[in-house]
């Protein structure tokens, strides 16, 4: 993947009539395995993909923030930074790719950091709307090029939770920690171990060549929007679990005790749904629009799925990388049947890969559209997409977009 390092400064030349300061990039992600666990202070594997979004940028003395991108409508973004608040009445974007950075640069000098103005043009391969993290790709490619041009000296960690302040607080949607700091702080040849509670990470050596293994993804093209309410609602579903649990988050469930806990609830919470209110089969219920998720059903997924992550890093660790297919597999059912964030063209990507023969496949990302992940083996590549993209004709969805993922580096800069 081809980073457009020199697209971006040509644009900035053509748009300000001058070169840039520095160029800046940092990645999308797709997550191997730990969905929406997150923001429950759990466990994630992230890794970088060569997709990138790349920021051209230059200091301005004079408070003003220009923001344009090459592959957005309309021209020329202008703001003033000393006018920049989360929104409502007010300069602030309301919405738009604009809200991304703008976000940065009001949590930025919210914390106290002195940020001045700026004029910044983007360009960028990662796939909006795919579940890949283009958002975060574009907070952080921003927050780098910040901290360079105005010598804060921030490192990646701070980075990313500065970035992650501008979407939850500026632009509204309630992420968890992953995106940004996946965008950070990967390392190419490697997944990102990341405990969300303390941000405390591990590189995890994920070379899927050298064990003539591929990991496929699956842009099914259906367009997400995680600020819809329905991200949220699941997130705040996940609170109530917690405080009926008596602890801080959700990770502090232990897997062994989850069928007591799943009791507990029952007890605790006796207004949400039951489990099981109808008598067909759970995966039968999946597209009935009645079947909204139970905080027993949210709780089931997220202690399940950070007992998955650290077995298939334990399997990573060992070795045994074809041990982690059923694992991926497993953890798309969880979030098809009990989060609920899957759609049909998710689950046919998934069902068709693994009837196959793929070694495992999941939906990543934040649900409800975006991209499936496909571990196959190198020689069985060409057979499972042929087979998603047969199966998607013949189903009359849009055709999909299947490439490789490569674990690669994290935001950099690039001159």
């Amino acid at each position: 993947m081809t980073i457009p390092g020199a697209a971006a400064a040509e644009g900035f030349r053509t748009v300000y009539g001058a070169a840039p300061e520095g160029i800046w990039a940092a990645p999308g992600r797709v997550n191997l395995i730990g969905e929406h666990t997150d923001y429950n202070d759990g466990f994630v594997l992230p890794l970088a993909l060569p997709h990138t979004t790349v920021a051209a940028a230059s200091a301005r003395p004079d408070g003003v923030l220009r923001l344009h991108s090459g592959g957005a409508d309309g021209g020329v973004v202008e703001l003033r930074t000393d006018e920049l608040r989360p929104p409502g009445p007010g300069p602030a974007p309301q919405g738009g790719w604009a809200a991304y950075p703008a976000g940065v640069v009001w949590a930025m000098r919210e914390a106290g950091l002195p940020v001045g103005g700026a004029d910044l043009h983007y360009e960028s391969t990662v796939p909006t709307g795919a579940g890949l993290s283009s958002s975060a790709a574009l907070e952080v490619a921003t927050a780098l090029a910040l901290n360079d041009l105005y010598g804060l000296g921030l490192a990646p960690v701070a980075l990313a939770r500065l970035a992650q302040r501008a979407e939850n607080a500026f632009v509204g949607v309630p992420c968890g920690i992953m995106d940004q700091t996946a965008a950070a702080c990967c390392t190419a040849g490697h997944a990102l171990f990341l405990d969300a509670r303390n941000l405390t990470q591990r590189q995890v050596p994920f070379d899927l060549a050298a064990e003539g293994l591929r990991l496929l993804v699956v842009d099914t093209r259906v367009q997400h929007e995680l600020g819809d309410g329905a991200y949220a609602q699941r997130r705040a579903g996940c609170e109530r679990g917690a405080r009926a649990l008596g602890v801080r988050a959700l990770r502090e469930v232990p897997y062994a005790h989850l069928p007591e806990a799943l009791g507990q609830l029952a007890e605790r919470l006796p207004d949400d749904l039951p489990d099981e209110p109808w008598d067909e089969p759970r995966d039968k219920r999946r597209d009935d629009p009645r079947a909204e998720p139970s905080v027993r059903d949210l709780v089931r997924h997220i202690v399940t799925e950070n007992h998955r992550v650290e077995e298939v890093v334990a399997r990573l660790d060992a070795g045994e990388t074809r041990a982690i297919g059923p694992l991926l597999t497993a953890g798309h059912a969880s979030l098809r049947d009990d989060f609920r964030i899957s759609c049909a063209e998710l689950d046919l990507a998934v069902d068709t890969a693994v009837a196959a023969g793929a070694v495992g496949a999941r939906m990543t990302g934040g649900g409800f559209g975006g991209s499936a992940i496909v571990l196959v083996e190198e020689v069985a590549a060409k057979t499972v997409s042929t087979a998603v993209t047969e199966a998607f004709a013949a189903a009359g969805f849009v055709p999909p977009r299947v490439f490789t993922a490569v674990a690669g580096a994290g935001a950099r800069r690039l001159g």
